[in-house]
C-alpha cells in the first residue's frame, strides 16, 4: 500500500493487518479470496461498473490510493487541482506507473480509470497550492510571459462600450460626429496675425480682457462650454471688425451674452452686464452690439472648440477629477495667450490634457487609445509643451492671475497648486 501526501510523498511498507474503521482486514484477504470477489461481482453493475471504488469518506486512512500507486476515483469531482494530485503521485513513481493496468478477472484490486481530462488538463496540469512543482513553476513563467506580451502589445480601448445603453451619449455616430469636428475645427480658427490689423488694441490688452471674462464667468457659475465660446466668438470678431480700445469690454460682454444665449438655460440679462462692466455702457449699446456681431459672424455660433475635444480626450484618457481638473486648469490657461491661437482647438486639447497626465502621474501616460482619438503621437505633442508648462510656472505670478485664482479653490480640487512639470521640458530637450 502507498500512501501519498499532499506536501511529501512517503512509500510505507504494507503490514500483515490493516485496522479501518475499527475493522481487521488482512489475513480475511489472503484466506477468502473467493469472498472478496463475490463482494466485487455485487458491486459491479450499471451504477457501480468499477470493483475498486472506495469512498474516502469511509477510509480516510487509505487517502484515496490504490496499490499501483495511482488515485482511486472518488465521488469529488476532476478539479484543476485533484487533477495536480494525481499528476503529483504519477511523478513520485514514475517506474510503477509504467506497469500495465489489468483487469478486474486477473486481479481484484483493479483500479478505477480515471475520467478523461480536456487536452490542455492533460499537458498543464494545476498543483496543488502549496507544492512548488515544475508545473507550477512552469505556469508562473507562462503568465509572467503573457503579462509581458500584455505591456508591450497594447490594445485600443472601447471607451463607448459602456454608453451604449445611453441614448445621449450617440455611440452609434459619436465617431463620425468628432471626425466632423476635426475637419471643421479650422473653420473656428482665426490667423494669429488678426491683431496686426487692429490699430488701437494690442495682444495684452486681449489677454487682460480674457482673464477678466475667467473671472466673470466664474461669479455667474455658468457652464464650461459658455467659455470657450465666448472667446472664440472674441477672436472671430476682431479678426473682422477693427475695434476701438474703448469699446473691447463691451465686445468681450456682449460675446459672453451670445455664448450663453446659444449654451445657457438661464441667460444672464442685459442688465447684468451693465452692471458688472460700471455701468460704462448702456443698454443700447450692448444690443446695438450684438447686431454688429451677430452679423459680422453671420449668426454661426455652431464651431468646435477646445472643450468638445477635451471632454472626448478625457474619456479617451480614462481620466480622475484629479485630472480632469488640472487639464483645464492648463487649457484656460492657454485661452489667455494669444500666440495659442496658431494651434487648432484638438492639438490644444491633448497637449492640455498629455501635460496634465505627465504632471500627475509621470511619464509614458500617452496610450495607444488616447492616440487614436486625438490623432496625436506623444511625439507631435512634444511642440507645444514647453510653452504650456511655461505658462503653468507663471500662472500665480504677475497682474494676469485670475485662472490661478478660480483653480486654486475647493471647488476646483486646488489644482493650481501642482507643481509646473519642469522635468518634461529638461527630458525632450536633451
Amino acid at each position: 500500500m502507498v500512501i501519498s501526501d499532499e506536501n511529501n510523498s512517503v512509500q510505507i511498507k504494507p503490514t500483515n493487518v490493516q485496522e479501518m474503521n475499527g475493522r481487521k482486514f488482512g489475513a480475511e484477504i489472503r484466506t477468502n479470496r473467493r469472498a472478496l470477489t463475490a463482494i466485487n461481482h455485487n458491486l459491479r453493475g450499471p451504477n457501480n461498473p468499477y470493483p475498486c471504488l472506495v469512498n474516502k469518506r469511509d477510509y480516510p486512512e487509505s487517502n484515496g490510493i490504490c496499490d499501483n500507486n495511482l488515485p482511486l476515483q472518488s465521488h469529488r469531482p476532476i478539479t484543476r487541482k485533484y487533477a495536480a494530485q494525481i499528476a503529483g503521485s504519477r511523478h513520485n513513481f514514475p517506474e510503477e506507473t509504467k506497469k500495465p493496468k489489468t483487469s478486474s478477472s486477473t486481479n481484484e484490486f483493479s483500479v478505477w480509470e480515471d475520467i478523461p481530462l480536456t487536452d490542455s488538463e492533460k499537458d498543464h496540469p494545476v498543483p496543488m497550492s502549496l507544492e512548488h512543482s515544475d508545473f507550477e513553476i512552469s505556469d508562473k513563467n507562462q503568465m509572467e510571459e503573457v503579462e509581458m506580451e500584455d505591456i508591450f502589445e497594447e490594445s485600443v480601448v472601447d471607451i463607448d462600450g459602456c454608453d451604449a445603453k445611453d441614448p445621449l451619449a450617440v455611440v452609434e455616430y459619436v465617431d463620425d460626429l468628432f471626425a466632423y469636428y476635426k475637419k471643421m475645427e479650422s473653420s473656428s480658427c482665426v490667423s494669429p496675425e488678426y491683431m496686426a490689423q487692429q490699430s488701437d488694441i494690442n495682444e495684452r490688452m486681449r489677454a487682460i480682457l480674457i482673464d477678466w471674462l475667467i473671472e466673470v464667468h466664474h461669479k455667474f457659475e455658468l457652464r464650461e462650454e459658455t467659455l470657450f465660446l465666448t472667446v472664440n466668438i472674441i477672436d472671430r470678431f476682431l479678426a473682422k471688425q477693427s475695434v476701438v480700445r474703448k469699446k473691447l469690454q463691451l465686445v468681450g460682454l456682449v460675446a459672453m451674452l451670445l455664448a450663453c444665449k446659444y449654451e445657457e438655460v438661464s441667460v444672464p440679462v442685459v442688465d447684468d452686464l451693465v452692471f458688472i462692466s460700471d455701468k460704462a455702457y448702456s443698454r443700447k449699446e450692448v444690443l446695438e452690439m450684438e447686431k454688429l456681431m451677430l452679423n459680422s459672424l453671420q449668426f454661426n455660433m455652431s464651431v468646435p472648440t477646445p472643450y468638445v475635444f477635451m471632454r472626448r480626450f478625457l474619456k479617451a484618457a480614462q481620466s480622475d477629477r484629479k485630472l480632469e481638473l488640472l487639464s483645464f486648469f492648463l487649457i484656460e490657461l492657454c485661452l489667455v495667450e494669444f500666440e495659442m491661437l496658431k494651434y487648432p482647438p484638438s492639438y490644444l486639447a491633448a497637449v492640455a490634457i498629455y501635460t496634465a497626465q505627465s504632471t500627475l502621474y509621470g511619464v509614458g501616460q500617452w496610450s495607444k487609445t488616447c492616440e487614436w482619438h486625438t490623432g496625436y503621437s506623444e511625439d507631435q505633442l512634444m511642440e507645444c509643451l514647453a510653452l504650456v508648462v511655461g505658462f503653468h510656472g507663471k500662472a500665480a505670478n504677475g497682474k494676469l492671475t485670475g485662472v490661478h485664482r478660480k483653480y486654486n479653490t475647493s471647488k476646483f480640487g486646488y489644482a493650481a497648486k501642482c507643481e509646473p512639470a519642469h522635468f518634461l521640458v529638461q527630458m525632450h530637450s536633451l
